[in-house]
């Protein structure tokens, strides 16, 4: 494991490196800015109490991914979430992120395990086989959800005419 607590300079170095790609996993699950900053900032606060620092910086990224993804999981299926509206209405929310537009729309309404390996692919640049080692999950189902989701986005873009002069 890591080498002890961490100092306040390296969490500010930490926050600082890795806040952006957090809140970016939140968002893309939580799929509105308000979640997805409490949840981001939950995640940072979890590795203050963890005490601990990484071994290497690919540990620090795939436990920050790990721990974005758990802590958007326990928030969804938190009691208060789900009395305070229906699957329909949770569906319903609004990409918030202005910087990545339509397409990002499009990811959005995808079911949340193909937006999850998409941004991790896509935007992380993890393998198929990096992505199911830190989700536990086969590697044939994360290549599955990435077809299936590009498929999707395709069909999707091209009934709006998306790139089309």
């Amino acid at each position: 494991m890591g080498r002890g607590a961490f100092s306040q300079e390296e969490m500010a170095g930490l926050y600082q490196r890795r806040f952006g790609m957090v809140y970016q996993i939140c968002l893309v699950l939580m799929k509105n800015v308000p979640d997805a900053e409490d949840a981001a900032q939950t995640v940072f606060r979890r590795v203050m109490e963890r005490g601990q620092t990484f071994r290497d910086p690919e540990h620090e990224k795939a436990w920050l991914i790990v721990a974005a993804r758990n802590e958007c999981r326990n928030q969804l299926k938190h009691w208060w979430r789900t009395r305070r509206a229906g699957e329909e209405a949770m569906e319903s929310l609004a990409w918030e992120d202005p910087r990545d537009g339509e397409i990002w729309d499009q990811v959005a309404d995808l079911p949340q395990p193909q937006r999850l390996a998409l941004y991790l692919h896509y935007y992380q640049g993890y393998t198929t086989g990096e992505i199911a080692d830190m989700l536990g999950e086969n590697p044939s189902t994360v290549r599955s959800r990435l077809v299936q989701a590009r498929k999707k986005l395709k069909l999707k873009l091209e009934e709006e005419g998306y790139g089309q002069a």
